[in-house]
């Protein structure tokens, strides 16, 4: 088969990192290709794919109802217009201008991050809750649930809550909170499967929305990401997304959208340059079917045993202690933990960029890079790349 990176001259990287945007996502099992490419061979009612797809994403899920994106940023985005709109095709037309509207999302401001743009460009104002001491190393506290109480008012449109195990309040709590005064909460958990649980998890604990990333360890397509939460929620994100250049008098809504109660239809959203097509919902769901039958601790092994043969060939490697992280309970991909505790943070970044411009390019993740660390990940190797990865290590730190 012809390389089609080649054909533009682009070389492939060694990923040993994990599956980022950009590093282009996971590996996607030949299954989900091969699915993609079949689906690519016909036209369907993109609505009614919609609907059948998140009919399973509900059931799969436990939520009222689903919808594929395009990835979880899409799904922070629609799910924030359908808080703000609702099922109101006049307000879906005048955003990202929210003039009159409840757009006010509350959030934690430990959980302030680069990617709560994608709220924020509906036309969302997003209030912080409490002070980070526990990050700032000023004291111990965090947001608490009394501060997001004092929050809500009433042009509070949502709550956006990140998926960390270490985010407080909890979300169980602050989930009930919310529905007393009923505000939905979004939940942000992109990188929350594996494990496989938390699929049903945050809709357990009250959580109206919930964004998944589809091209991450799922194995679907890096364009693609799922969205569950309740019916008149996804109804309106739903709305925002698909494209109605139809007549109303000749549109034929899917099954999800028939008790609407609609006016007429809306625009095209602000979600429709965040279309997603044929081809990644299907991805989607092929690749989401194989990873749910996939027994997790046989994944979680395949992983570690990647793992192991970074670790044992860089044994001895100068400077660096080597150790292993992570525990098949967890589910998330194991790492090499590969320590430089006479190196500075940055003669370790130093070394990441030489690993970076070097051929072949290799990727590794520099998270902890100001601890003078290098973490290695499994997950998006290919058959033999272990060797690249400890051959280019051994290169850069020992010449």
């Amino acid at each position: 088969m012809t390389n089609p990176f080649a054909a533009l001259g682009v070389a492939p990287i060694v990923n040993a990192c994990g599956p980022m945007t950009r590093l282009s996502g996971g590996l996607m099992r030949p299954e989900v290709a091969a699915a993609m490419a079949a689906a690519a061979q016909a036209c369907v009612d993109v609505a009614v794919l919609q609907d059948a797809a998140g009919a399973k994403l509900a059931a799969l899920s436990g939520a009222e109802a689903g919808m594929v994106t395009c990835g979880a940023a899409a799904g922070l985005m629609l799910g924030a217009a359908a808080c703000i709109a609702g099922l109101d095709p006049a307000a879906m037309n005048a955003l990202p201008f929210a003039k009159g509207l409840p757009n006010e999302i509350l959030m934690a401001k430990s959980q302030r991050n680069f990617y709560d743009h994608a709220v924020r460009q509906v036309g969302a104002r997003i209030v912080d809750v409490g002070l980070p001491d526990r990050y700032s190393g000023a004291g111990s506290r965090d947001a608490e649930l009394w501060e997001f109480a004092a929050a809500i008012n009433e042009r509070t449109a949502a709550i956006l809550y990140v998926a960390q195990p270490e985010a407080e309040p909890d979300l169980a709590e602050l989930a009930a909170l919310a529905a007393e005064r009923g505000v939905p909460v979004l939940v942000d958990a992109a990188a929350a499967l594996p494990p496989v649980a938390n699929l049903r998890a945050f809709i357990a604990a009250g959580a109206a929305l919930v964004a998944f990333s589809g091209g991450k360890l799922v194995g679907g397509p890096q364009a693609s990401g799922i969205l569950i939460g309740r019916r008149r929620l996804i109804q309106s994100a739903l709305l925002q997304q698909l494209d109605h250049d139809v007549g109303f008098a000749q549109w034929t809504p899917p099954p999800l959208l028939r008790d609407a109660a609609l006016a007429g239809l809306p625009h095209h959203g602000v979600g429709r340059p965040a279309k997603v097509g044929k081809e990644q919902i299907v991805g989607l769901m092929t690749a989401l079917e194989l990873f749910l039958a996939e027994n997790p601790a046989e994944r979680w092994r395949r992983w570690h045993a990647r793992c192991l043969r970074m670790a044992e060939g860089l044994a001895g490697l100068p400077g660096a202690s080597i150790t292993l992280r992570g525990r098949v309970e967890q589910e998330a991909p194991p790492v090499v933990v590969l320590d430089f505790p006479a190196r500075t943070p940055a003669e370790v970044g130093a070394l990441i960029k030489r690993l970076q411009d070097g051929s072949p390019s290799v990727r590794v993740n520099a998270s902890e890079r100001r601890q003078s660390r290098i973490l290695l990940g499994p997950a998006c190797l290919r058959a033999g790349e272990e060797a690249t990865v400890v051959a280019r290590l051994r290169a850069e730190v020992e010449g």
